[in-house]
């Protein structure tokens, strides 16, 4: 019952509540991005959702534009802008989210939209993550965000998957605010985090989980 119909009724009811609240405070970092990214305030990209369908994922934008002598746009930490820093550190990159969650993109809890390079890379039984809502916040992020293993995340996520339930989703929405509220585990520069998943698993210093 909480899986199939009381979850996305609480996302609803949650996620309407929580972006007229901070309205004011969307509206503002948007003007401010508006004027410092060169009139580009969000950052989109399709990222893989449930039953791996394509979806358009909203971020504020934390990085310019900047490219080298080439052409190629320079590493994420050397474009992250002093807003950016600000808007990551108190996780409000993440606050157009709640459109995905009202569009029925997303959950506010579940495993985290990855990038559609990963797909190749997943187990059959990793793959358990993508037969749920993606979240804005999940289990694997109250169990030490970006800074956990990949096999550590990706765990996290299929056993939310096997366990979900309006407790744990309680839980994990509790330890969200503390995290958030604490800055626990927030990564903000990009380039200080490990090797993307793709890049671990073709150099073969991570194995897939299989069950």
């Amino acid at each position: 019952m909480y899986r199939s119909y009381l979850k996305r009724l609480f996302d609803l009811l949650i996620a309407i509540s929580a972006f007229i609240a901070f309205l004011p405070v969307f509206m503002l970092i948007t003007v401010a991005l508006v004027f410092l990214n060169d009139g580009k305030p969000f950052f989109t990209q399709l990222r893989p959702g449930l039953g791996e369908k394509f979806f358009k994922l909203y971020k504020f934008k934390t990085m310019n534009d900047k490219t080298d002598q080439d052409g190629r746009l320079l590493s994420d930490g050397q474009r992250l802008t002093g807003i950016g820093k600000v808007i990551r550190k108190t996780s409000l990159d993440e606050l157009p989210q709640l459109i995905n969650v009202i569009k029925g993109d997303m959950s506010l809890i579940g495993p985290r939209p990855l990038l559609t390079k990963y797909l190749p890379y997943y187990s059959s039984t990793e793959r358990l993550r993508h037969q749920l809502r993606p979240g804005i916040t999940g289990w694997a992020q109250v169990n030490g965000r970006n800074v956990s293993s990949w096999n550590d995340r990706l765990a996290s996520d299929v056993f939310y998957y096997n366990n979900i339930s309006f407790k744990l989703d309680a839980i994990i929405f509790y330890e969200t605010i503390k995290n958030v509220l604490s800055a626990k585990d927030i990564i903000i520069d990009p380039d200080s985090v490990s090797d993307s998943l793709d890049v671990e698993r073709s150099k073969g210093s991570e194995s897939p989980i299989h069950s």
